[in-house]
């Protein structure tokens, strides 16, 4: 967590209690630098498609560290998040990443088993809404500097403009394995015979009310006026060098 910054995780986002399991489940699934914070916060603001964060982020850095070594607390903070954050309506969504799902069959499997019974049950209609990024450039450049600064959120980023070394070694790990975790996003679509709802962050970008009205439906969700809640702001960070990033990888991977 970030220290007097608000990212979506506290307790005075939760919505009002749920008492019973949700009418209704949702994954959504993404891969590094894709947009998905952005995504996952409009679908919560409009009140009736859940709060599709990253519920099973025990990373030391992430939002629920504190419970990273410890497989009963994580149970209690699943069973926690399914109460509060389940829209009024009855919707639930999880956003995930695949990497968050082979740590979890690493350390608490009987955790993910609960997790996938109850985002993708068994016998009943189950949704994924798989968004990407078509600017593989931007993507790649971005994750790579992302990964060597360590600053991954605007509020991040100090006064300073600062600068990140060009690495071509970054961005060549970068990319491999952004296609690595979309193969494996693939070979679990394959396994389940599930068909997501493929959407795009340039899209989303272009058109957020189109977008949430998009997965909306998908879902067999009804938007209802007045239903919106507030959510933190999802600030977009600065390039900084990004630019001369692209143009020095452009160059590098154009043929001779």
């Amino acid at each position: 967590m970030l220290d007097g910054i608000d990212t979506g995780y506290e307790g005075k986002f939760d919505f009002p209690q749920h008492t019973d399991r949700p009418r209704l489940s949702y994954l959504l699934v993404s891969v590094p630098r894709a947009g998905s914070t952005h995504f996952s916060h409009l679908l919560w603001k409009s009140g009736c498609l859940g709060a599709p964060l990253e519920y099973l982020n025990f990373e030391r850095s992430g939002p629920y560290g504190f419970a990273a070594s410890s497989a009963k607390l994580q149970q209690q903070l699943w069973s926690s998040v399914l109460r509060r954050r389940c829209s009024p309506n009855g919707v639930f969504g999880l956003k995930a990443f695949i990497m968050q799902f082979d740590q979890l069959n690493q350390t608490n499997p009987q955790l993910l088993q609960q997790v996938l019974g109850t985002v993708l049950p068994r016998g009943g209609r189950r949704h994924i809404i798989y968004l990407r990024r078509r600017d593989r450039v931007a993507q790649v450049i971005s994750y790579a500097r992302a990964s060597l600064s360590g600053i991954w959120r605007k509020e991040q980023e100090s006064g300073e403009q600062r600068l990140v070394e060009y690495s071509q070694e970054a961005l060549e790990a970068g990319e491999r394995g952004i296609l690595f975790q979309e193969d494996a996003w693939e070979m679990m679509f394959n396994d389940l015979a599930i068909e997501p709802l493929a959407m795009w962050h340039e899209d989303v970008l272009a058109d957020p009310e189109g977008a949430a009205a998009t997965a909306a439906r998908y879902l067999g969700v009804t938007l209802e006026q007045g239903a919106a809640v507030d959510v933190p702001a999802i600030q977009k960070q600065s390039e900084y060098d990004a630019p001369d990033w692209r143009a020095k990888y452009i160059a590098v991977k154009k043929p001779a």
